[in-house]
């Protein structure tokens, strides 16, 4: 077998197990040289915890470490660390950024590994005054952001990026990883759901910079749970459920139901399911926008007049940066905002949270870690937090509530309650949120909010990164909270067969302002052409 034949990459009868709990069973597969790999699963499947191992994660070590063994074109390797893994040549984008907000693109891009030049001080004082080489960094940065085929500024600074630049930034960093006395370079790329938090458009460029990678002879892993991805830019698909490989194909001929159904292995309705029949015209108004601006980075709300109907489900739909993720960001109080907010006949005051929940809102953010969960915390505690503070639930009283004093057991009921109804994957509700996958942390967030009983909840992106089975039961869940509570629902979504599979209506967003308003039955083609800023005669205007 000559050098060329022997596969980059091959993990052997891989397992691991957490506490007893088997999370990887006999694990094998091989990758070739520029070959793409699309790698799905349902949250919890396995996937992360693979890939943790070939990176050589503290979290891997730290718990035992792992049986089986990882191959480097037929060499046995055991990374310590990420450091062993990229001076093998073996690079990975994760689902959460780890940049450097108050640092450019280009000191991102190189951190830890700028390049030095001498200066006088230098040669006179030795090595330690070496100045940073800043025209260097920046060709190399450049270079990376090049190979992308991208627009992103070099030289922007990280906080002021709208989310699609960071995840360019992230791969551009890999990418940017060149051979050197103490690396390889970049042979292997591991991506981490790197299309989640891109627009459409900014997916299809990633895609494309993805094929002229493996064409240049980089080997890609691609995680991803939008399926259609996975057929359009994969050679090869491997299905991973409950820690074991169910099945390996090439991706040719294959259709998303075959997917989705060796993912969760039942057959999946990708169909919109039974209609809604709610009529929002009978009903009052409970919540009214007027003239809303927000000021988010990297999104454009200007002028928003919107009314949500008692007890519908209201989408809002548009294309990246339009506004739709600064609507419910700002409503909340998340974001500087302006305008008048009306909420069941008053005015609330805006810029603070505290005034909207204490008016019976809710909020599930699209930034479930950022903004959702109390990663280090317990299941329990992320649960109860929101509902304790804001309306003293789950508190004991004494003497006449001068003491106060949690209710473990009503804590671990109602928690137990919700882990059961939204199926919540967990080794028990003492787990860290930290330690969920991204479904499951999503599944969470939605518990939260409905242990407080909201009046009307924003959801923003519900389903953002989280598997096809994940996916079904969260919007059955916010349907079937909506039917039964009574609960009106505004959901933010960048997907909008997503939207219409549960709307009575969706508001499309463009250019910071409510473009149309159109019945969820309506065709597809009148919701494209409000996106690109057309309209019809079946729309109706913004505050409806």
């Amino acid at each position: 077998m000559s050098v060329h034949d022997v596969p980059l990459l091959e993990m052997r009868h891989i397992s691991k197990d957490f506490f007893g709990n088997q999370v990887l069973n006999d694990v094998s597969f091989s990758l070739k040289r520029g070959e793409i790999l699309g790698l799905v699963g349902e949250n919890g499947a396995g996937k992360s915890t693979l890939m943790k191992i070939l990176f050589g994660m503290d979290e891997i070590h730290q718990t035992g470490g792992y049986g089986g063994e990882v191959l480097i074109e037929g060499q046995k390797v055991v990374f310590s660390s990420p450091s062993d893994a990229l001076a093998r040549g073996i690079g990975m984008v994760h689902q959460e950024f780890s940049l450097l907000p108050d640092f450019t693109a280009t000191e991102n891009i190189m951190l830890n590994r700028e390049p030095l030049q001498y200066t006088w001080l230098s040669e006179i004082f030795g090595e330690r005054l070496k100045t940073l080489d800043r025209a260097e960094m920046e060709a190399i940065a450049k270079a990376a952001i090049g190979r992308l085929n991208v627009s992103l500024d070099d030289e922007m600074l990280v906080s002021e990026m709208p989310v699609g630049h960071k995840q360019f930034t992230e791969i551009a960093r890999e990418l940017s990883k060149e051979a050197s006395e103490t690396s390889e370079g970049i042979k292997l790329l591991v991506l981490d759901e790197p299309t989640a938090v891109l627009s459409e458009q900014e997916a299809e460029s990633l895609l494309s910079a993805i094929k002229r990678l493996s064409e240049a002879g980089i080997a890609i892993i691609f995680i991803t749970h939008r399926l259609q991805e996975i057929i359009d830019v994969c050679d090869t698909i491997m299905v991973m459920r409950d820690g074991m490989i169910i099945k390996t194909v090439p991706a040719e001929g294959v259709v998303i139901t075959d997917i989705a159904h060796w993912m969760v292995g039942r057959q999946v309705d990708t169909s919109k399911g039974e209609k809604r029949t709610f009529d929002y015209t009978d009903k009052p108004v409970i919540l009214s926008l007027e003239n809303l601006w927000v000021n988010m980075p990297g999104e454009t709300v200007r002028n928003v007049s919107l009314d949500v109907h008692k007890g519908e489900i209201l989408g809002i739909g548009g294309m990246a940066g339009q506004g739709k993720l600064g609507i419910p960001n700002g409503a909340m109080g998340l974001f500087p905002a302006g305008g008048a907010i009306t909420f069941e006949g008053q005015k609330i005051q805006l810029n603070n949270p505290r005034n909207f929940l204490d008016a019976g809102m809710a909020f599930v953010s699209e930034d479930r870690r950022g903004v959702g969960l109390l990663l280090d915390e317990s299941l329990e505690w992320n649960i109860a937090f929101t509902a304790m503070q804001v309306q003293e639930k789950f508190l004991k009283k004494y003497l006449g509530g001068l003491i106060r004093w949690r209710d473990q057991q009503q804590i671990e009921t109602e928690t137990a309650s919700y882990v059961k109804q939204l199926e919540i994957r967990c080794v028990s509700t003492k787990q860290k949120a930290k330690e969920l996958s991204g479904g499951n942390q999503q599944k969470v967030c939605l518990a939260k909010a409905f242990a407080v009983h909201p009046k009307l909840l924003f959801v923003s992106e519900p389903t953002r990164g989280i598997d096809v089975g994940a996916k079904a039961l969260v919007l059955q869940a916010l349907r079937r909270y909506n039917e039964e509570s009574g609960t009106t629902i505004v959901m933010i979504s960048s997907e909008l067969e997503e939207l219409r599979s549960i709307c009575d209506r969706i508001a499309i967003i463009s250019d910071g302002k409510v473009f149309g308003i159109l019945p969820a039955s309506a065709p597809s083609a009148e919701f494209g052409l409000l996106m690109v800023g057309h309209t019809s005669d079946h729309v109706q205007g913004g505050a409806v």
